[in-house]
C-alpha cells in the first residue's frame, strides 16, 4: 500500500462582530459541483479561507510545475492537491512555514507498528533509517501530505530547488503529491479518474468521498470573480462596492460606512487590528450598503435583526444576490452569530474572513456555523 490511509457575540467588544470560529477549522461542505474552469487559470486563481496562505502558494507552484514532471497529466489543480492536503494535515494549520517552505514542527504520523489501535493493524518497517520520521524501527508518515518515507523516495521532488526533496517542505510535499496523483499520465478532469486517484492515495471510499467533497468546494472558491450582469439598483451598488475592496486586508474593528479605518485591539486570538488599516466583516457590510444609502448597526448579530430574515432552514438556495449571509456558533440563536458576509451568487460571497487575510470571495461553505441570512434590498 503506498499511502495511508469569537466567543459569542453578545461576549465580544461592543464595536466588533468578527473572530475565527472555536473549532478554528472549516467544516466540509458535501455535493458542491466544480464548474468548468481554464486548466490555466485553475492553476493561480482562487483563495479559500481555511488555507494558510503559504500552502496555497505550494499548491499552485505544484499545478504548475507538474507539466515538467508529468507532460501526459492533464487536470491538475491545486484545489485538487488542497482536497488531499486538508484530510491529510489540515494544510499544515499551527505549524510555523518559512517563506522557502519548511514546516515546523514536523508533522509525524503514528508509529505504524501493527498495533491494532485506529485501525493501524500492519506494521512497516523502519525504510529510511529514520531519517525523515525519526524512527529507526517502524515507518510513520511525514509532512502535509502524509507521505511513508518509502513512497517519498521514489515520488519526492526538489520543488524549491534547494537540493533536497523534503517531504516536510510545503513546496516539495506539494510536487511529491502530485507527481503521485497524475500517476503515469491520467485526466484528473475526468471525476472517475481522479476517483482513482484519490483512491490510489488512500484505499478507502470514505477518504475518497471526503477528499472530493474539499475539491468540489476549493474549486468553486478557485472560478472567476462573478460578473455583475444581471444585477441592478441597489443591489448592484452594494455588490460594487464591497468587490472594489477586494485586497483590502482585514483589520479586527476595522471599516466604517466611509471605508477601511484603523481597527482595534483585540480578537480573541490575540490579534490587534490598531495599525492595519483596512475591515473586519460586518464593517466590510456596513460600508458597501451605505453606498446604497443603507446605515446598518456595526455588529454581526445586531445586522441580523435588519431586513426580512431568511432562517438557516430555508436552504442555501433561498439566498438572492446583496443578502447578508451570517454564522454562528448555536445556529437558530440570532445572539451567537459572529460572523457576517454579502452573497454573490452561485455559492459564493464578498468576505473578510480573519485577521491575516484580505477582502475577497469566498464560497458560502468557507465559515462553520450557517446561520441563514437578511435581506435589505
Amino acid at each position: 500500500m503506498a499511502k495511508l490511509g469569537c466567543l459569542a457575540a453578545v461576549l465580544l467588544v461592543a464595536a466588533v462582530c468578527c473572530a475565527a470560529p472555536l473549532s478554528g477549522a472549516v467544516s466540509a461542505v458535501a455535493g458542491l459541483q466544480a464548474a468548468p474552469e481554464d486548466e490555466a487559470g485553475m492553476e493561480l486563481s482562487g483563495t479559500a479561507a481555511d488555507i494558510p496562505a503559504r500552502m496555497l502558494a505550494a499548491y499552485k507552484n505544484a499545478a504548475r510545475k507538474i507539466r515538467a514532471e508529468r507532460p501526459k497529466c492533464r487536470g491538475m489543480s491545486w484545489p485538487v492537491l488542497a482536497g488531499i492536503a486538508k484530510i491529510e494535515s489540515g494544510h499544515a494549520v499551527g505549524r510555523s512555514i518559512s517563506k522557502h517552505g519548511a514546516i515546523r514542527p514536523r508533522i509525524l504520523g503514528p508509529q505504524l507498528n501493527g498495533s491494532g489501535a485506529d485501525g493501524n493493524t500492519t506494521a512497516f518497517p523502519d525504510t529510511d533509517g529514520g531519517r525523515w520520521d525519526g524512527d529507526t524501527r517502524f515507518e510513520r508518515a511525514v509532512g502535509p501530505f502524509q507521505f511513508l518515507p518509502a513512497t517519498w523516495e521514489g515520488t519526492g521532488r526538489d520543488a524549491n530547488r534547494d537540493g533536497e526533496g523534503d517531504p516536510h517542505n510545503a513546496d516539495d510535499a506539494a510536487l511529491g503529491a502530485a507527481v503521485y496523483l497524475c500517476g503515469e499520465g491520467r485526466n484528473l478532469a475526468d471525476r472517475g479518474q481522479l476517483k482513482k486517484a484519490i483512491y490510489a492515495y488512500n484505499h478507502s471510499d470514505a477518504y475518497v468521498t471526503d477528499v472530493l467533497s474539499w475539491i468540489d468546494q476549493y474549486t468553486q472558491s478557485a472560478q472567476s470573480p462573478l460578473s455583475l450582469k444581471g444585477t441592478k439598483g441597489k443591489v448592484r451598488t452594494v455588490l460594487k462596492a464591497a468587490l472594489s475592496q477586494r485586497g483590502v486586508p482585514y483589520s479586527w474593528g476595522g471599516g466604517t460606512a466611509h471605508g477601511p479605518s484603523r481597527g482595534i485591539c483585540c480578537s480573541p486570538s490575540g490579534k490587534s487590528g490598531a495599525r492595519i488599516t483596512g475591515f473586519d466583516c460586518s464593517g466590510l457590510t456596513t460600508y458597501a450598503f451605505a453606498a446604497a444609502g443603507i446605515r446598518l448597526p456595526r455588529t454581526a448579530d445586531d445586522q441580523a435583526g435588519r431586513g426580512k430574515r431568511i432562517p438557516a432552514s430555508a436552504g442555501r438556495d433561498a439566498l438572492l444576490p446583496g443578502d447578508l449571509v451570517f454564522y454562528g456558533y448555536l445556529p437558530g440563536n440570532d445572539y451567537s452569530i459572529y460572523h457576517v458576509g454579502i452573497y454573490l451568487g452561485n455559492g459564493q460571497m464578498i468576505n473578510a474572513p480573519r485577521p491575516g487575510t484580505t477582502v475577497r470571495i469566498d464560497p458560502i461553505g468557507a465559515m462553520t456555523g450557517y446561520a441563514g441570512g437578511a435581506r435589505l434590498l
